[in-house]
């Protein structure tokens, strides 16, 4: 108990002091877990750092991570992300976490590409975005399974307002085998819905607030070890909800939020969830 309470208030140390050195900076003007379509303007800069704790039956894991995106163009943009472990978990629940950042030790570039936009109102459009990307583990085995490359691809549509917010989109992430052992596939899928207040309307310098209500359903498959599959080739599901917020002033911004679940219907030996937190801290140049 001595220990945990330490690791608590170190966690805390280290997004604090990430916070006060100026140095951090989100994720865009979206939602935290759940996929979303906003893209930077061509040469724009997304500097972010986030801080994400993940708790199972068992154990809580910490890690800071860092993001690095650019836009090519108004419409595509390609992103950067690598992990600082604080604390791992030694049973790993098979997540993305988010659609730019995973939840886990890897190391990930993704490409994203808003390949539609249509602004028919004042403040008002729909749009899609595709993601691709690749990533390489910083860990050798996880959950006791060996644990190679992976790809992912995932799709997402939108409206967005100056009030309101919706976004629902899909993904699936597949890791490649290693010594003849391979981490199950992960098909995903989101639901988020935003609301700015209108009390917070105004231009900068006064603040800007959001709210969102977020959903997110995974379905991981079983893992190939020794080259058998296990738990007989059938899947998990895992329905989380929870709220997040997003504030913006100027430059800066800043979103933090929790999901917990609701549905586990998990395939045996696998772990459960009890929550999943994220804080992130952000810069756009």
């Amino acid at each position: 108990m001595i220990c945990r309470i330490f690791l608590n208030i170190r966690y805390v140390k280290l997004i604090l002091l990430l916070a006060i050195s100026g140095s951090v900076m989100a994720q865009g003007h979206g939602p935290l877990y759940g996929l979303q379509t906003p893209t930077l303007a061509k040469g724009g800069v997304d500097l972010n750092v986030a801080g994400m704790s993940l708790g199972t039956e068992t154990e809580t894991s910490y890690m800071l991570r860092y993001l690095f995106s650019y836009g090519i163009t108004e419409d595509l943009q390609v992103n950067l992300t690598t992990p600082t472990l604080i604390e791992r978990l030694g049973e790993t629940p098979r997540t993305r976490g988010n659609s730019n950042m995973p939840a886990n030790g890897d190391i990930e570039a993704s490409l994203w590409y808003r390949f539609f936009s249509n602004a028919f109102g004042v403040g008002k459009r729909f749009e899609s975005t595709a993601i691709v990307g690749v990533s390489t583990p910083t860990d050798n085995v996880r959950g006791q399974v060996n644990v190679g490359n992976a790809i992912h691809a995932a799709i997402s549509t939108g409206y967005a307002s100056r009030t309101w917010y919706a976004w629902i989109g899909g993904g699936y992430q597949y890791y490649f085998e290693r010594d003849d052992e391979r981490l199950g596939d992960l098909p995903y899928a989101s639901a988020v819905v935003g609301y700015r207040p209108n009390i917070f309307m105004g231009d900068y310098p006064k603040p800007d607030w959001r709210i969102f209500i977020e959903s997110l359903a995974e379905f991981p498959g079983g893992n190939k070890i020794d080259g058998q599959l296990d738990f007989s080739d059938t899947r998990s599901t895992k329905v989380l909800v929870g709220p997040s917020f997003l504030g913006l002033y100027g430059a800066w911004g800043i979103s933090f939020g929790a999901m917990v679940p609701v549905v586990q219907d998990l395939t045996p030996g696998s772990v459960k969830e009890r929550y999943r937190i994220a804080v992130n801290l952000s810069y756009w140049l």
